[in-house]
């Protein structure tokens, strides 16, 4: 996997179809170990399961890639994705670890980003208590 594949991979401007599974398949292990600040899933068929529940559960994603890195067979990739639900956009900032088999396909996925503060912070009252706890324990 070079750097323009993972470009290509990291993205998908709103409105664009997400990847088939065809598409998931040709580049992720079939033992795949997938991981991110909501959830842990093994195996292509559990991660396959976790990207349409996303899917399903959106109006609308995008994705753009920033700086890649890759040493190896490990990657990073800087990202921000945009979730559009109920007619509110939420926009994550992150970053993924790769790592690659031997065949060069992805059988560690790990993204790093903060879920709490982009979620909750536009919500009435739940919003002016995460704004205060990220004051209190993060300033």
């Amino acid at each position: 996997m070079d750097t323009a594949s993972l470009r290509a991979l990291f993205s998908k401007p709103y409105g664009a179809p997400a990847p088939s599974e065809e598409q998931w398949r040709a580049l992720y292990a079939d033992d795949v170990h997938f991981q991110d600040p909501t959830q842990e899933r093994q195996g292509i068929d559990a991660y396959l399961k976790a990207q349409e529940g996303l899917i399903q559960r959106c109006d609308d994603t995008y994705l753009t890639p920033g700086a890649i890195a890759i040493d190896g067979d490990t990657a990073f990739v800087e990202w921000e994705m945009g979730l559009k639900i109920k007619g509110i956009e939420f926009i994550y900032p992150g970053t993924t670890r790769l790592r690659f088999n031997s065949d060069g396909r992805i059988v560690d996925h790990r993204d790093y980003f903060d879920f709490v503060g982009p979620t909750f912070e536009p919500v009435p009252v739940v919003g002016g208590f995460v704004r205060w706890l990220y004051r209190r324990f993060v300033d």
